[in-house]
């Protein structure tokens, strides 16, 4: 906090001095729309190695408002897919070059993302960035006169879709079918089910929607105002950004009607001074509080597993027989009688349940409170050398959370009905647990993380007879993150050499390395040198290309390289041979227990990093005086060496059963592969009044275990030749007709099967059905979906700007495996099982038989339950209108524009409904928003 208000105060202190500074001195190094951020420097845009993609945000702004920093990025970085860079999982993600969150930055404060995906483009960064870089470059203050920006929002989230269950009369029908599947009798009497299926009595025959209006809201609102002040002048510049959002919750009852919204109020200013002719600096510091208001229950899973007759939420005080004085001394004696009419319901068995927990459980406030501070300082070293400098960092971030609690406990009634003339009455009440308001808040959940960042580098930079361009860094790079609970930090250091070379800017040679350090590997390992080297060639300046005018400018890329990561290595110490003391069996000495000490693994002293080894050729052009831009990569990268605890290597006596121990080392053993590419193709043209954009992004890659550790009889079930997120189950031949079926069946070993059971398919031939006879069903995109498509088209005419992004994903499958799905024993029973076998619907069932057992072999990994999860998104459309032009010559506002945006409004795919439902948890939601913005 003490950051921020320096940054704050420096911010007036440069205000002050805008009238007294005329150096006319230009820091080096800042973003403008001309060059991108790569590894420790800014280059032109037209001179960035392969594998970096750019998107400037700030410009986009304009007609694409955003509330997240990376909304909808695969839309327009090609090589992104929304999970991973080029399919490779965890990257690193960077704030003005310091490890943060994505969270901790939002869109207004940005000016501009670059995806550094190839071993060239992220060498620099050590062992940690080895799976990828995003760069996220906050706005600065430029010289000029002072600038307001103010924009405001206002929207409201509808829901997708919810999960449908029975209604309790139905769902009390089919229970009874599946126990007579099991050999039971039936539970419920058809009186029973007709009293359920009238309606006539709500709380004496419950049939409780979770999901109804009224316990939740049609839509919920959103709000979010910001201002931004910037200036300067060549001796100072600032940027301050000050935003506050607020966002409510569809819960519309009880204390969540009060306490089911969130506020986030964050604030940064940025500040760059010129000390002299030679020396500069920049101050940054942000602040994000953040408040989470809740009850105390989860709604949404209680939602997805709470049968709807189990009890009702409120049992009425009028129907309570006037002449029951131990009821009626009851409801004097509750602290919560709700809305002056009724009780807390419940039963032996929901003593707590959701309903009585918002309305009487209290409440609670999740706080996060997040300092960012970084400075920087820059020295022109060129009266030692020309073309030298030195540039040096230092972070530290501060993220704090915990929770404050009001836990009270509550009194739920279960009542007891009887008719009298003809009316439902409660003829008595049964009282469950007690009334207790403490009044003590609780501190819970408390949580710290610390983050301490610092780099410092010479450049050099100089050019020889207009031809011969040179380009060097030397740094050291580090940082370090501590977290409550943890007991090793995560840390990351290393020394860092860049070298290039550029001749007439037509040939290209950039070399990039690392020598990385990790503690995770034993003494003498713990080094290693990462280097790559990246190739170039401007191929339009070339003789035989001069004369073509249709290519403005055409440029070929090859990159290849090596980098050492300790990313995958999962802790400390595996190197270590490992025993306990508090081992599983106890020997006898003197009648005295003495507990065991076992191995839980061996020792390798020759432990090494993984490597990332990798190939890469891009093509970057652009065509037709601008009218298309072409930016393309082809990769090839495997990681070799990956740790793992390898069974199959060592003989059997190096494992025991019970007691457990192990003398098997972690050692480096698995390959991966992968192989891809990535495109951004983009169309500029003007149609009379009307000029557009269109732009296409793409993103594909293939997956291979090259080298794995395992032992398998069967070939076809081998993981090394397969994907990395490979899901494997088995393959189903429909269902059991009848028990001869059953009895010509090969054998289960997953339970006893009774008709309407899925069969599966015997692929070894032993005539036994288990684990053995699991093949490759398809690829689950864990790193993404295998094939990501963006498309992102705008267009002007006049003031009105009109913009729509939209995303495929293609190429992955998943299993339906909830609870929504997955239906047996006690759970909750959704529409799905209206579509179960029967006698009757064997030709047209699509669900297995009902029972009230596990069903161990229908609720299985298999192809009957995998579904392609191929979608095509239409993820926003925003239409704006500039309205500077009615604001007249002299005025106090400069611009002013309104917009209209929706978010998440359609979704086509085979599957959508399964795509769009959330089970357990709050529903996906659509964004229709009005925004305003002005400028002073």
């Amino acid at each position: 906090m003490k950051a921020l208000i320096a940054a704050i105060v420096l911010t007036g202190l440069v205000q002050t001095a805008q009238a007294q500074d005329t150096t006319g001195i230009i820091i080096s190094n800042l973003p403008d729309s001309n060059t991108a951020q790569a590894a420790f420097r800014r280059l032109n845009k037209n001179e960035l190695p392969g594998g970096i993609s750019v998107v400037d945000v700030a410009s986009q702004m304009t007609q694409n408002y955003m509330n997240y920093s990376l909304e909808n990025m695969e839309s327009w970085a090609n090589g992104f897919n929304g999970n991973s860079m080029w399919g490779m999982g965890s990257y690193l993600l960077v704030i003005d070059g310091v490890p943060r969150e994505a969270t901790n930055v939002l869109p207004t404060e940005i000016e501009q993302i670059s995806f550094l995906k190839g071993v060239n483009a992220v060498a620099l960064y050590g062992s940690r960035a080895a799976k990828g870089v995003i760069y996220i470059t906050t706005k600065r203050g430029k010289a000029g006169n002072q600038r307001i920006d103010v924009r405001a929002n206002g929207g409201i989230m509808v829901p997708k879709a919810y999960p449908a269950y029975l209604g309790s009369a139905e769902y009390m029908t089919l229970y009874n079918e599946a126990r007579r599947n099991d050999g039971l009798t039936d539970l419920y009497t058809p009186e029973t089910i007709a009293q359920y299926a009238s309606g006539k009595n709500k709380y004496r025959y419950p049939d409780v929607d979770y999901y109804s209006d009224e316990y939740l809201k049609k839509f919920f609102s959103r709000y979010d105002v910001t201002a931004e002040i910037s200036g300067g002048n060549n001796k100072a510049r600032y940027y301050t950004n000050i935003g506050y959002q607020t966002t409510g919750s569809l819960l519309n009852f009880g204390e969540a009607r009060q306490n089911g919204k969130s506020d986030r109020l964050n604030l940064r200013g940025n500040v760059d001074v010129n000390l002299n002719d030679y020396i500069s600096c920049n101050i940054d510091a942000g602040a994000i509080f953040y408040t989470g208001r809740g009850v105390n229950t989860d709604y949404w899973s209680s939602a997805a597993t709470l049968r709807p007759y189990r009890f009702a939420p409120l049992v009425p005080i009028d129907m309570l027989r006037p002449d029951d004085e131990a009821s009626n001394v009851l409801v004097k004696n509750s602290n919560h009688i709700i809305d002056g009419k009724y009780l807390l319901g419940g039963t032996q068995l929901d003593q707590t349940n959701p309903f009585a927990a918002i309305y009487a459980g209290g409440n609670n406030r999740y706080i996060s409170r997040q300092f960012l501070f970084n400075t920087g300082v820059n020295a022109d070293l060129r009266n030692l050398l020309k073309g030298l400098s030195f540039h040096a960092t230092f972070a530290v971030d501060y993220n704090t959370s915990y929770n404050l609690a009001y836990n009270n406990s509550y009194a739920v009634y279960a009542p007891t009905w009887s008719t009298s003339s003809d009316k439902d009455v409660i003829s008595s009440l049964t009282q469950y647990g007690q009334d207790a308001t403490s009044g003590v808040q609780n501190v819970s959940n408390s949580w710290y993380r610390q983050t301490i960042a610092a780099t410092g580098q010479f450049n050099y930079l100089n050019t020889i007879g207009d031809k011969h361009h040179l380009s060097a860094v030397l740094l050291v790079n580090g940082f370090q993150q501590s977290e409550s609970a943890v007991y090793h930090r995560t840390s990351n250091a290393n020394l860092g050499l860049q070298l290039g070379y550029n001749f007439s800017n037509t040939y290209y040679v950039d070399f990039s390395s690392a020598m990385v350090h990790s503690a995770k590997l034993p003494v003498g390992n713990r080094n290693a040198f990462s280097p790559t080297v990246s190739l170039g060639w401007r191929i339009s300046n070339a003789p035989f290309l001069r004369s073509v005018s249709a290519i403005d400018d055409l440029r070929l890329t090859a990159a290849a390289g090596v980098l050492h990561t300790d990313l995958d290595i999962s802790s400390y110490y595996l190197y270590q041979g490992a025993y306990t003391t508090q081992g599983s069996w106890f020997g006898w000495k003197d009648g005295t227990g003495v507990q065991a000490t076992e191995s839980r693994r061996g020792a390798n002293p020759d432990m090494r990093f993984p490597k990332r080894e990798e190939f890469s050729i891009g093509l970057d052009g652009s065509f037709f005086h601008q009218l298309i831009k072409l930016n393309g990569n082809f990769f090839i990268n495997k990681i070799t060496g990956n740790i793992i605890q390898p069974d199959v290597l060592y003989p059997s006596y190096f494992t025991t059963g019970f007691p457990l121990s192990s003398f098997i080392p972690y050692i480096n053993y698995n390959d991966d592969k992968r192989v891809g590419f990535d495109f951004n193709l983009s169309f500029h043209n003007k149609l009379r009044e009307v000029s557009y954009t269109i732009g296409l992004v793409g993103s594909y890659y293939k997956t291979m275990a090259t080298k794995r550790a395992e032992l398998y009889a069967d070939d076809y079930q081998r993981r090394q030749g397969k994907p990395l997120d490979a899901i494997w189950g088995l393959q189903s031949q429909g269902f059991f007709r009848d028990e001869n079926d059953i009895k010509n069946s090969p054998a289960q070993a997953f339970g006893q099967v009774k008709p309407g059971d899925i069969k599966y398919k015997d692929q070894n031939g032993d005539g036994i059905i288990d684990a053995r006879d699991e093949v490759y069903l398809g690829r689950a995109g864990w790193f993404g979906s295998p094939l990501t498509l963006g498309i992102n088209l705008s267009a002007r005419w006049r003031n009105f700007s009109f913009l729509a992004l939209g995303v495929g994903r293609f190429g992955a499958y998943d299993m339906k495996n909830n609870s929504w799905f997955w239906v047996a024993g006690e759970s909750k029973y959704s529409t799905i099982v209206r579509d179960r076998w029967t006698p009757e619907t064997a030709e047209t069932a699509n669900y297995p038989r009902l029972t009230t057992l596990a069903s161990d072999n229908n609720f299985r990994n298999s192809d009957f339950w995998l579904y392609k999860t191929n979608r095509i998104d239409l993820e926003k459309v925003q239409v704006s209108y500039d309205m500077s032009g009615l604001l007249g010559k002299k005025k106090v506002l400069k611009e002013m524009g309104v917009y209209v945006s929706a978010f998440n409004l359609l979704t086509i795919s085979a599957e959508r409904k399964v795509l769009e439902m959330n089970v357990g948890g709050a529903p996906q939601t659509r964004l229709y928003n009005l925004g305003i913005k002005g400028s002073f």
